[in-house]
Parts: structure tokens; C-alpha cells; sequence
């Protein structure tokens, strides 16, 4: 959510900041722009609308002169998408400029403060006060930095901030709490960027900053400071991924490539992770006496990771016999959990900057609990502040609608699963060898969903089904957990009304909403419930419902006795079943929307990393 780049170094600025900030495209945006510093002080230029019309604006940034600048792409929190809104916001006596990713949660008491103070502001934003307040300070102390050290003492809430002042013509001075920020070694220029992606192209030596974290740079230098200013040493990591990985490599769509992504992903998760025929978790620190006495676990998360959470549910409960409670993350840091040092607090995020994630984490650390985090982005938040890290390497996602990371999130709890159960001894031998095994041929399962012939057949259905407006999803046991990541992808990028039921629950109330022509697609993985499951399709087709099954192969003729249309997976062990069953409704989404003309990889009003709560 939001994108910052900045630049200094002796190349022209701007070309550099539109082109990081087209790397950034998939966090979510509204609107953009660009502040260059020149010989005649600073030129803004900024739109709301996409990143095109500020590249057209400013001709590809080449109307803008300067080797010093900041640029951003802005989601809107506070205030519409404007003109006047959008970033960057300069302070009232025009010497101060920042760009922000977050949220000030006291900016009205700051706001009121300020234009006590003789200070003006021309945009509904909580950025345009940090901005004036940064310049209130800078006028008492003259100096930037202390400034800023005492600004962001009054700060309540979020950001990364990126800032530039007309007194300081080659250097600029960013800072870090609760949203990403990277900073980028260059060779005579140096970057700071809210991702990896943005500046890739230059540099591959980065710094992940913490939270608190000030740092201030020229083109050839950079210092490290705490918050309140005391200098720090950072070790530079290296990125070893390629930039091809970040695009599109020959498919139409990112979600389309990270689709057939996925079996690759897995076995990058999977596989370093199993050794001699047993699951080890180096990097767990939870020993074997904890976990025996661990009598709770909650899985806490946002949108396609809780979903996962909710797989966690009947998988570590069947593996470990352990009480496990899915909770939003929303909703867990305000429900006043009972936690203690026997509870085990498994969070779970793609970006690991998740604000709301972050925030019950941190809440979980703070009543006792012991805090494991699944997380794709190595050195994010979350992962610096759980007690245990298991990181998914499913390599960059762009498109905003997840498919790889939920991939990767379920197979990392298929793991946890694995390796608690071995070590309570709540799993056979036959059990944990059998499921191991399923467990690594579940890549090669999944491979042979992608066939150009599935694809086609899947489009085919989504083409039949691109009218229907309303779409209900139905399943049992793990298959209703699936239904909901299903009914969710459909919501995102197709922009279709859809809901995700409990196959058994239809007839407590949602089944007076079928009615004739009404899409339902039905989940019948779970063998045990597929007669069950058949028996609420047939509930649904007797009030004109047209259905589209989805189960495995060994109930094809089956299940064509009931439904309109079927989809068909490999058959894997029980619990491993949804990995598989999830992939149709992912392709199932995506031609819907692309039928429907959607912006797949852009949905509306949606974010790839949601750092505001």
C-alpha cells in the first residue's frame, strides 16, 4: 500500500523514480508524483490517476531536471484521490518535502497545533502535517535531522517517511515505524525504496530499516541513526533473486505467471526443509518441551492468509490434537485474548508488513504468548518482531490478489503440522511417512493441473459464467475453508458478488437466496463428505441452481451424475487435498475477470501490502 523512491547520485532523478515507482505499481495506488530538487529549488509534479499520466505529464521525467528526488504512488486514506492530495506535500514556507506510506493517526490534534502556529495546509492529508511539523521544529532547531528526531516524537500511527530540504541541496533523510523502507548502496548514488522490485535495477546491496530507523545520505555516503538520533551500524544484505522474476516473463498477467508459479514455489518452500526422511525446522528456536506443552494455538491473519488459517484449523488439529482457533487479525488485538506462555501464536503474511497483523503480534508478545511468524519477505516487520520465523520463498508476488503465497503459507503449516506431530507423538510412523511423502510429490500434483488443456477447459466454464452476479460457494470440513479463499479471489479481481457457505448450513438460512439460474460451485475434495456434499448440490439444484463441481479424479462419474459442469484435481492424502482443489478456482477467477474486461493484476480500491489499519 503506497510506493516511495528516492534518488541522489549524478544520473537525472526522475526517469529513476518513475521507473522504481512502476516497479511498485502492484502495492495499490491511486494517484502519483515526483519532487526533483534543482538550481530553482523544487519542481512537483503529481496526478491522481495511474502512474501513465505522470510519465505523460512529464514526458517520462525528462521535463524535470535534478539528481535528487522522491517519488510516490498513494492509495487514499485520508482525503479523496486528488491532485491537491496526492504526494508529495511540501511544508508552508515551501523548503520542506516529504512523501509518506502510513498513517498519522493524531493529525488533527497536530493539524490544529500547526495552524495555531501560523502554519497553512492545502490537502485533506495526515502527510501535509508532517510536513509542516517537521518545518515548525526545523525553524527552532536548524537542523534537519534534529528536527526530525523531534517530530517524530509527536508522531502517532505509521509511516516511512521520505524528506528533502532546499538547505540541504545533496542529501536527504528518511525514516522508518511500522511501514517498509528499504535503503539501496549504489556506486555514486545511493536509493531508498518501500521494496526490493523498485530498485533492483541499480543496486542489489540493501539495508531492511527497523523500526525507529533515521538515515541521511548523499551520493557517496550514508549514516544510520536511532530515533533519537545516536548513530547505528547496518551490514548491507544482497538480493540474489533476479529482476525477471518481478515480471512477467512472457504470460499476459502477473497472477497469471505466478499461477504456474506455484509447483516451483513449493518445492523452494518444501524441499530444503526435509532431510533423511524427516521434516527439520532449523530455524525454529521452539523446543521439543515447549511444544508438549503448548495447549492452544491461535492462527491469526488478514483476507487469503487467514483463509489459510482456517485449513491450519483441521490440520493441526488432526495432526497435533491441540485446540487451534482461527482469528482475523482485526479482531484478535481488540478481543482481549487469554494468552499465556502455554498458548503458541502461529501469524501469518505475504508482505509481513501487514499493519493489523502486525499490531495483534505484537499484542500476543506482549500478554506471553510465544509468536511464530510465516512470512514471504525476509527482514520485514513481522519477522523481526515474532519469537520464530518460517520464511515461505515463494520468490516476489506482484499481482495483488494472492496465489503463490497462499500456496506457500498452507505448505509451511503442512510442515508445522509434520514436525509438532512428530515430536508430540500425535502421528503413526505409517501416518507421518504417508503424508510426508504426499507432501513431497505435491508440486508434481499440482503441475498437472496446468495443462494447456485444463486451462482451456476452465476458461470455457468461466465464459459460460461471466453473466452471473451473484456465486455461491459451498463445502465440507476442509473443503468450506477453501470455498472461502475461492469466494474471495472471485470478489477481488472479478468484482462478482459471492459468498462461501458450509455445504451443511444451507438450509439454516442461505438457501432461500438460490434461486433459478443462481451460480453454485460446489468443493467436494474431502472423500469421506462427498456424498454429503452431493446431496446439498442436489438441495440447490432443485431450486434451478446451475452448479460447477470441483473434486478429484476418482469421483468423476460420480459427481457428473449431479452437477452442470465439473472440474477435476489429482487425488493426494486427505489433508493436502485443498493445495490441489484451490488452483481451478484461482484460474476459475482469473478468466472471469479477464472476460469481464477487470484490471486482473490491479483490482479496484485494493492493495498489495496493507500497511494502514
Amino acid at each position: 500500500m503506497c510506493g516511495i523512491v528516492g534518488y541522489i547520485g549524478a544520473q537525472q532523478a526522475a526517469p529513476i523514480l518513475l521507473d522504481g515507482l512502476s516497479k511498485l505499481e502492484y502495492r495499490g495506488y491511486d494517484s502519483a508524483g515526483v519532487c526533483v530538487f534543482s538550481d530553482t529549488g523544487f519542481q512537483v509534479a503529481k496526478t491522481k490517476g495511474r502512474l501513465a499520466a505522470l510519465c505523460e505529464m512529464t514526458e517520462n521525467g525528462t521535463t524535470i531536471t535534478g539528481t535528487l528526488g522522491i517519488g510516490h504512488t498513494r492509495w487514499a486514506t485520508h482525503g479523496a484521490p486528488s491532485n491537491e492530495n496526492s504526494h508529495p506535500h511540501l511544508s508552508t514556507n515551501g523548503k520542506i518535502c516529504v512523501v509518506h506510506n502510513g498513517i498519522i493517526e493524531n493529525y488533527l490534534v497536530l493539524k490544529e497545533f500547526l495552524l495555531a502556529h501560523g502554519k497553512t495546509f492545502f490537502s485533506d492529508t495526515d502527510t501535509e502535517v508532517a510536513a509542516n511539523l517537521l518545518e515548525y521544529y526545523y525553524e527552532q532547531e536548524g537542523d534537519l535531522r534534529a528536527a526530525a528526531c523531534r517530530a517524530v516524537q509527536d508522531l502517532s500511527g505509521s509511516y516511512a517517511l521520505g524528506i528533502l530540504c532546499t538547505d540541504y541541496p545533496d542529501s536527504m533523510l528518511a525514516i522508518k515505524k511500522d511501514s517498509p523502507l528499504i535503503f539501496g548502496f549504489g556506486k555514486g548514488e545511493n536509493f531508498i525504496a518501500s521494496d526490493v522490485p523498485a530498485i533492483l535495477r541499480y543496486t542489489r546491496e540493501v539495508v531492511y530499516l527497523n523500526d525507529g530507523d533515521m538515515v541521511e545520505f548523499t551520493a557517496n555516503s550514508v549514516s544510520f541513526f536511532d530515533a533519537q538520533g545516536n548513530a547505528l551500524h547496518k551490514t548491507p544484505e544482497h538480493i540474489t533473486w533476479e529482476m525477471s522474476a518481478a515480471e512477467k516473463g512472457g504470460y499476459p498477467h502477473f497472477m497469471m505467471k505466478e499461477i504456474h508459479e506455484q509447483p516451483k514455489a513449493l518445492r523452494d518452500t518444501i524441499s530444503p526443509r526435509i532431510k533423511d526422511g524427516r521434516v527439520v525446522l532449523n530455524e525454529l528456536t521452539l523446543s521439543p518441551d515447549y511444544l508438549r506443552g503448548v495447549r492452544r494455538i491461535y492462527i491469526v491473519a488478514c483476507g487469503s492468509a487467514y483463509y489459510v488459517g482456517c485449513l491450519g484449523k483441521y490440520i493441526l488439529e488432526k495432526t497435533c490434537r491441540i485446540p487451534v482457533e482461527p482469528i482475523l487479525a482485526s479482531e484478535f488485538r481488540y478481543s482481549e485474548p487469554v494468552l499465556g506462555d502455554d498458548t503458541l501464536v502461529i501469524i501469518i503474511s505475504q508482505s509481513g508488513e501487514t499493519a493489523d497483523t502486525l499490531a495483534a503480534l505484537r499484542e500476543a508478545n506482549t500478554l506471553g504468548a510465544r509468536t511464530l511468524a510465516i512470512v514471504n519477505v525476509v527482514g520485514s516487520a513481522i519477522s523481526k518482531a515474532a519469537h520464530d520465523v518460517i520464511y515461505t520463498w515463494a520468490g516476489p508476488e506482484i499481482a495483488v490478489a494472492t496465489t503463490k503465497a497462499y500456496s506457500t503459507q498452507l505448505s509451511v503449516l503442512y510442515l508445522i503440522a509434520l514436525y509438532m506431530g512428530d515430536i508430540l507423538g500425535t502421528l503413526s510412523n505409517e501416518e507421518y511417512n504417508t503424508m510426508l511423502d504426499a507432501l513431497i510429490r505435491l508440486p508434481d500434483r499440482l503441475s498437472e493441473i496446468l495443462t494447456e488443456e485444463n486451462l482451456a477447459s476452465i476458461k470455457a466454464m468461466a465464459d459460460e459464467c461471466k453473466d452471473h452476479h451473484d456465486v455461491f460457494f459451498i463445502g465440507r470440513n476442509l473443503d468450506s475453508a477453501t470455498c472461502l479463499e475461492g469466494s474471495l479471489k472471485l470478489k477481488e479481481i472479478a468484482y462478482v458478488h459471492s459468498e462461501a457457505y458450509a455445504a451443511g448450513e444451507l438450509k439454516h438460512g442461505p438457501i432461500s437466496l438460490i434461486e433459478n439460474n443462481t451460480l453454485v460451485i460446489a468443493v467436494a475434495g474431502v472423500s469421506t463428505l462427498f456424498e454429503k456434499t452431493m446431496s446439498n448440490v442436489k438441495e440447490v439444484k432443485a431450486r434451478g441452481a446451475k452448479v460447477l463441481g470441483l473434486t478429484t479424479v476418482n469421483f468423476k462419474e460420480e459427481i457428473e451424475k449431479t452437477v452442470d459442469r465439473c472440474l477435476l484435481v489429482p487425488q493426494t492424502h486427505p489433508l493436502l487435498q485443498p493445495s490441489l482443489n484451490v488452483v481451478p478456482l484461482q484460474i476459475f477467477s482469473y478468466y472471469v475477470a479477464l472476460v469481464r474486461g477487470c484490471d486482473v493484476d490491479k483490482p479496484r480500491n485494493l492493495a498489495k501490502s496493507v500497511t494502514v489499519e
